[in-house]
């Protein structure tokens, strides 16, 4: 009996430039990103995450970050552009995350000690759970990783996990094969070494141990 050919899902997040968010395209990611976190040295203005996705073919699927936003700002991005996926990546509680209508992701602190179990309950309404290095008061995209081992078993997820924290083409295959997750979410894993902007080689080299981690 043949085996089912396991497809690990792809995010480039933090996008800054029209030229890197087409080349993801072209790579045949799952998943864009763009941080609307005012502050953040990735952070972009509706107006400019507009002109992005705006260049984007269809088949590709967009999500906008937001951090203990308020109602109105989130509402101003949506205004410019209608990504596929919110992700929360703060104290948002489930009930402020379903109120605009489209799926979203919860990101899980994995920075300090959690109970996953208690996650997937309070936002099992979410798309998918992203489990990232930071902690409860900080952000994501710092690089750092965290002990995989802190994560339950793929059988007994209820929800889709998306896995970040200091993913690289280098270490992306091991986590993989450690974790079994949905998706991998990748930042300053694929970046030149300036915060946004993206290095192709490494995103090209992301992809293909991603694939390569697949079919093994």
């Amino acid at each position: 009996m043949s085996r089912e050919k396991i497809r690990t899902r792809i995010k480039f997040c933090g996008m800054t430039r029209a030229e890197d968010a087409q080349f993801a395209a072209a790579l045949g990611v799952d998943f864009v990103g763009f941080v609307c976190v005012p502050g953040s040295a990735r952070a972009l203005l509706p107006q400019a995450v507009q002109a992005i996705a705006e260049t984007l073919p269809a088949g590709i699927k967009t999500v906008a970050l937001f951090q203990n936003a308020e109602t109105a700002v989130v509402q101003e991005y949506l205004r410019h552009f209608q990504p596929a996926l919110l992700q929360f990546h703060g104290r948002e509680p489930a009930a402020f995350c379903a109120g605009f209508g489209l799926p979203w992701i919860k990101a899980v602190p994995m920075g300090e000690p959690q109970v996953y179990a208690d996650w997937e309950r309070d936002f099992a309404a979410a798309a998918a759970l992203l489990a990232d290095s930071h902690t409860v008061a900080g952000g994501g995209g710092s690089g750092h990783s965290f002990t995989w081992a802190q994560l339950p078993a793929a059988a007994d997820r209820r929800l889709p996990l998306m896995l970040a924290g200091g993913l690289t083409p280098e270490t992306v295959g091991s986590a993989i094969h450690a974790v079994r997750p949905w998706a991998v979410d990748v930042s300053s894993g694929t970046e030149s070494g300036t915060k946004g902007i993206k290095d192709h080689r490494k995103m090209r080299a992301f992809v293909e141990a991603v694939r390569a981690a697949d079919e093994a």
